[in-house]
This record gives structure tokens, C-alpha cells and sequence, in this order.
């Protein structure tokens, strides 16, 4: 039994049993995947794979079980070399950020700029994406940080923290009827086509409530992943905009006018960790920066391997 085998092992059922994508995702030939799987269930004299013909189509109950054990031994060998990086090389390495697009252009900018001055020879990876997709980096172990509003409290295996807390705002083309009013109800907003974020994004699903629990349809006509995207479509005059507020830039938005009404209740954006996953020093750090009253020592016990 070798650590190559364990990989793949991992990265057969994550490529949902695709022999091809997993020796494509870990730089081997298929053939070389089926015999690493084949020796494996030779030396255990279990099978661990269901087959049908040449395909796989999923995991025999021995392999279930050893699907978690491979999960740990891979997660623990990880953090070896994890714990000896940071003794031997405490300002050096990298760090994979996973986050939305408004937290990557509007939040982050200048802890970026404060970590990299700090941290110069620690090569920072932004990745954008979904909060599920930022979820399932975090515990497949290819983010070391996710940032989001919605998913990573609802998963057991992610340690999260407040990062900060924020509202939704309404965005209008300059003048437009709704731009003249100081206040503006659910029901007036929702007499206006409407564009916002897509489901699963940014708080979605406080607007959704708020108007369901009103008893109100909105015609929302456009809906995007980031806010610059909604904006861009509010200036053509297609619909009035909901955002995070800390989306409007009054320099850069010359065209568009902000109103800060509290109409769908505050939002929390989270940062989160994988349980069981040792993060370098400098991560921490990251986090602090971020957020100076996150509970650090938490995180850190929730990072150390389950014995």
C-alpha cells in the first residue's frame, strides 16, 4: 500500500468514479489508475470498487469504509508537511483564498495589500467562486480560507467565524422615481422590475423571505453572480438593483444612486476553516487581519487532527 494508491483511491470517487478525469486530475495515464486499484484489492483480497463490465459504478461496502480511513491518512500526511513548513519556513509558501467575487473586489483589497506587505514571499491565490463551490474547496482540501456569506455554517466539517456584518441596499439609474424618496416600502420596490443576485449568492434568500413573507411576486427580470454585473444592467435602465451596499462606490457609480434602507435584515459574511486541517501561521494571520476579533485559538483547536 502506497499514498499513491490512497490519492487514488480519493480522487476516483470524487470524479464520480470517471477513471479518465481522475488520471487526468492527477497527471497519470487511466491504465496506470486501474492498476494502482487492481493491486490495492489484491493486497487487502477485498474489492473495493462496484464494477459493471470495465466501468465503475461506486463503492462496495468495504470501500466505504475505507474511503474515510484514506480521507485521514491523506488529511494528516498533509498536515505533516504543513507543521514542518512552518517551522522551517514561516514567511514563505502560499495561501489559496476561497471567496465571492464582492467579497474579492470590494472586501479585500486593502487586507490583501496590509497581508502582502507583511507576507511577501507568501504567494496569495484568490479564487472566485460560489458559496457551495468555496464549501466543497475547503473540504476537499484545495482552499486553505473561504469567505462567503451563505454556506459554510452549514457544514459540520467547516469551522467558521464573523468576518462582518452587512445590509442590502437598492440601486437606481440617477433619476429615477425611486431615487427621489426617502423611504421605500417592499411594496413600492416590488412594483419596479427588479435584478439581484442569483440564488444561493449574497443573500439571496433574505429577499426572497422578505417578500414571501409579505405576500409579494417581485418581477425580478435579471438575476447575476456579482454585483458590478447587476449594475452594469441597472444603468441601462432594465431594472432597479439589489446589493450588498458596500457594492456602491459613489466615485465610480456616477451614473447609479444608492438608497441604504433596511428592508431585508442584516447578513453575516463568514470565514471558514476545514476541521482537522492545519493551517500555516500566516493563514491566521490572514484572518486576523480580516476579522482582529475572530476567535483564533478556536480555530485552531478545531484545526488540530482528530486522534
Amino acid at each position: 500500500m502506497n499514498f499513491q494508491q490512497l490519492r487514488i483511491i480519493r480522487e476516483t470517487v470524487r470524479q464520480n468514479f470517471n477513471l479518465t478525469d481522475a488520471s487526468n486530475a492527477l497527471f497519470t495515464s487511466q491504465s496506470g489508475v486501474s492498476k494502482h486499484i487492481k493491486d490495492l484489492e489484491d493486497e487487502l483480497g477485498v474489492q473495493l470498487f462496484i464494477r459493471k463490465g470495465k466501468r465503475i459504478l461506486g463503492l462496495t461496502e468495504p470501500g466505504q469504509a475505507l474511503l474515510g480511513i484514506v480521507e485521514r491518512m491523506l488529511r494528516d500526511a498533509d498536515n505533516i508537511k504543513r507543521l514542518s513548513d512552518d517551522f522551517n519556513r514561516v514567511d514563505q509558501g502560499e495561501l489559496i483564498i476561497a471567496t465571492t467575487h464582492t467579497q474579492a473586489r470590494y472586501i479585500l483589497p486593502p487586507i490583501v495589500a496590509k497581508f502582502k506587505k507583511a507576507f511577501p514571499k507568501v504567494h496569495l491565490i484568490l479564487q472566485q467562486a460560489s458559496p457551495v463551490e468555496i464549501a466543497e474547496m475547503l473540504m476537499h482540501g484545495e482552499a486553505d480560507i473561504g469567505i462567503a456569506t451563505e454556506s459554510l455554517t452549514q457544514e459540520e466539517s467547516l469551522a467558521s467565524v464573523p468576518y462582518y456584518h452587512w445590509y442590502h441596499s437598492i440601486i437606481t439609474p440617477q433619476g429615477h422615481p425611486l431615487s427621489q424618496q426617502q423611504t421605500v416600502t417592499l411594496d413600492e420596490l416590488a412594483k419596479w422590475p427588479l435584478i439581484t443576485y442569483h440564488g444561493g449568492f449574497t443573500g439571496r434568500s433574505k429577499i426572497d423571505s422578505a417578500f414571501s413573507n409579505a405576500g409579494l411576486s417581485p418581477d425580478i427580470v435579471m438575476s447575476a453572480l456579482d454585483a458590478d454585473v447587476i449594475k452594469t444592467y441597472v444603468e441601462l435602465g432594465m431594472g432597479v438593483g439589489i446589493v450588498n451596499s458596500i457594492a456602491y462606490d459613489a466615485d465610480r457609480d456616477r451614473r447609479l444612486n444608492q438608497l441604504q434602507i433596511d428592508l431585508f435584515g442584516e447578513n453575516t459574511t463568514w470565514i471558514a476553516v476545514r476541521k482537522g486541517h492545519l493551517l500555516r501561521g500566516y493563514g491566521y494571520e490572514f484572518i486576523s487581519l480580516c476579522s482582529p476579533d475572530a476567535d483564533i485559538k478556536a480555530l485552531k483547536k478545531a484545526a488540530q487532527p482528530e486522534v
